[in-house]
């Protein structure tokens, strides 16, 4: 039955609550976690100061308060997209600040101390070893800018920069933690072409007084095993995520003796991005606390060691990070299908839970969130692909009677990522005027198991396209969208996929890039050290491969592409170069399709300030009601679109 109090408009004209400039004048990026003490320390990056990322504490006695000074922006840039940037450990407090990449502690009335000095090193993922007065830390070295060096190093903590390699040889480093007894480190290392989801080693050292290694052993990983977050039991003990099973779960190292903790289905893992990731916790000795993730979404457990129980623990969150955990204190990461992601405290032993922080403040009715559904099909016959799907909702309005939605396909980036269903602002920016969302966990997406994970390995820009395609002929077929008015959309590997699926598929009718890449053969040739040789196994070995490259580049195929699209571009990207997403406009303009082209200084890969992403969002807008004639509700700066 219709519900004639609603206004009658048109998809995609509906009056939203969400701005551009609502929807990040009080957002956060909430990132890396740390315990101490009973104090909770976390990053966060504020659009509104220019993405400035501060450091905040919260205790039990004291409110939640930034100890860094606004003059401060906590960020590595180790591996380009950084992560493990600071350090709270027996009431010191550690970072990296941005300006420079050297390490600082933090001292007394907000004052800090430089503990290096480099001009061409960036540091991350650091641990503190009390009894030797050091800091054992990632170092990456960009002397040669051609060949940047990591390692491991150790730094004193007497404010004389002296540094001392540790450990070099391999192409990645990350991880390093210190026994309980301080004689022991252990640490993580890769080597192209492998990424550390292919395949990690997990390295057990002895230390000697200096803080240097000796006996160095290999306990687990290789070139087809993923080890992620090792972490030691207050008994000597070592604990290690490793997909050996083709699941990531949880294993027990002693004595020479590996036991898996939980064999499950699911997910204990992620793909290491970024440094300081962390899926569980060791409580005290046999005692952790961990989250997994199957296709419903996150779960948080008690596992006891020693007598393999289990204990779930009820939460309203469907998605969990960046779980930390002290005694019955644990701190995480939560958001669900209609609240903001929020750091929260609880107490295991009182079932307390404090939400410290949200990353949004934004209040929404209840009745405009369009939450996220589950929908599983099958591209390929017997392999079945999940996606979340977001219907249009308002409650102030309905659409004419006959008339079907416009439909956003989501590719996400990594490609080795995933779409997790959560509450996004920027989903519900597009929902609440009258826009369908479907979020495609595409063949490659993390959460799945490594059999999903691989299926696209020396598939890129084939199978990912085929999923993104599928899901919105799925939809189609359902009666649910316009197929007539099928967009695409992604950033950065979810941009290739985007600009992959115009070019090689004649299903969507418009497109819209965000640093996305072009051409495959300019990414293998020029990108950062950590992601250099990833298409090695998504594509083929350059040189080697080098027709198939060019037969995947949407750059060299854009006589097939007859779609409009909207490239928008941070002009300081070191990963994708602006070069790439202008040869594709040039390409465009010169066929005389409908191409807009927005590029924004003093951004990089992934835009962080407030005026980047209201302006990103708004003219991506201005650009689909212009090619599909809507008139929007909004009051949207123009911008110059070609050929229409």
């Amino acid at each position: 039955m219709q519900d004639n109090s609603k206004l009658v408009q048109p998809y995609g004209t509906w009056k939203s609550p969400i701005s551009g400039q609502s929807m990040v004048s009080s957002s956060l990026r909430l990132g890396q976690l740390q315990i101490d003490d009973s104090n909770v320390f976390w990053t966060e990056g504020r659009p509104a100061e220019k993405g400035r990322t501060a450091l905040m504490k919260w205790s039990v006695s004291q409110e939640s308060q930034e100890i860094s000074q606004s003059d401060w922006d906590v960020r590595t840039r180790a591996h380009e997209y950084g992560g493990g940037a600071f350090l709270a450990d027996q009431k010191r407090h550690f970072y990296i600040d941005n300006r420079d990449q050297n390490l600082y502690e933090i001292l007394a009335e907000g004052s800090r101390q430089a503990l290096t000095s480099s001009q061409n090193t960036r540091y991350a993922d650091f641990v503190l070893d009390t009894q030797k007065k050091l800091l054992f830390a990632v170092a990456e070295d960009h002397s040669n800018p051609q060949a940047v060096n990591n390692m491991l190093v150790r730094v004193a903590l007497d404010a004389s920069g002296q540094q001392h390699v540790i450990a070099e040889g391999h192409d990645f480093y990350s991880n390093p933690q210190v026994s309980p007894a301080g004689h022991q480190l252990l640490f993580l290392t890769w080597d192209h072409p492998n990424m550390p989801w292919d395949g990690s080693q997990l390295w057990l050292a002895d230390l000697d007084g200096a803080g240097d290694l000796n006996s160095l052993a290999l306990i687990a990983g290789g070139d087809e095993e993923s080890i992620f977050q090792p972490l030691w039991d207050p008994n000597g003990d070592i604990y290690f995520v490793s997909d050996r099973n083709g699941w990531w779960n949880i294993y027990k190292y002693s004595q020479g003796q590996t036991i898996c903790v939980l064999e499950k289905e699911a997910e204990f893992g992620l793909p290491q991005w970024v440094f300081g990731m962390s899926t569980y916790a060791v409580l005290d000795s046999g005692k952790l606390v961990a989250n997994y993730r199957d296709r419903s979404g996150s779960h948080l457990i008690r596992i006891d060691v020693t007598n393999s129980e289990t204990h779930t623990i009820e939460l309203p969150y469907s998605d969990i990070a960046q779980v930390q955990g002290s005694g019955d204190l644990i701190a995480f990461m939560g958001s669900s299908g209609d609240r903001p992601s929020e750091i929260v405290a609880l107490d295991l032993r009182s079932g307390n839970r404090q939400v410290l922080r949200q990353a949004s403040e934004i209040e929404l009715d209840p009745g405009t969130i369009s939450k996220a559904e589950l929908i599983t099909f099958e591209p390929r016959t017997g392999e079945a692909t999940f996606a979340w799907y977001y219907a249009p909702k308002n409650p102030k309005y309905r659409a004419p009677e006959g008339e079907k939605v416009p439909l956003i396909v989501l590719s996400h980036g990594g490609p080795t990522a995933y779409s997790s269903g959560a509450f996004n602002l920027a989903i519900q920016y597009w929902t609440t005027r009258g826009f369908a969302i479907v979020d495609v966990n595409y063949s490659g997406s993390t959460g799945f198991g490594r059999d999903y994970r691989r299926r696209l390995n020396g598939l890129w820009g084939i199978r990912d396209v085929e999923d993104c395609v599928a899901a919105a002929e799925y939809l189609t077929l359902k009666g649910q969208v316009d197929p007539g008015r099928l967009i695409i959309k992604g950033g950065s590997a979810g941009g290739y996929t985007t600009l992959a699926a115009l070019t090689f598929k004649d299903v969507f009718k418009a497109g819209a890039s965000y640093y996305g890449i072009g051409d495959l053969e300019l990414l293998a040739r020029d990108t950062h050290k950590f992601e250099s040789r990833y298409l090695d196994r998504l594509v083929g070995a350059y040189p080697q491969e080098k027709l198939t490259y060019q037969e995947r580049s949407p750059i060299h195929h854009t006589d097939q592409m007859d779609c409009p699209v909207i490239f928008l571009q941070g002009l300081d990207d070191p990963v994708v170069p602006a070069d790439q997403a202008k040869k594709m406009v040039a390409a465009l303009k010169s066929k005389g399709i409908p191409v807009a082209y927005v590029p924004f200084e003093g951004e990089s890969h992934g835009f962080r300030q407030a005026r980047t992403i209201v302006k990103a969002i708004e003219s991506e807008l201005y650009f689909y009601t212009k090619i599909f004639g809507i008139e929007p509700a909004d009051s949207l700066e123009a911008i110059e679109i070609f050929n229409l």
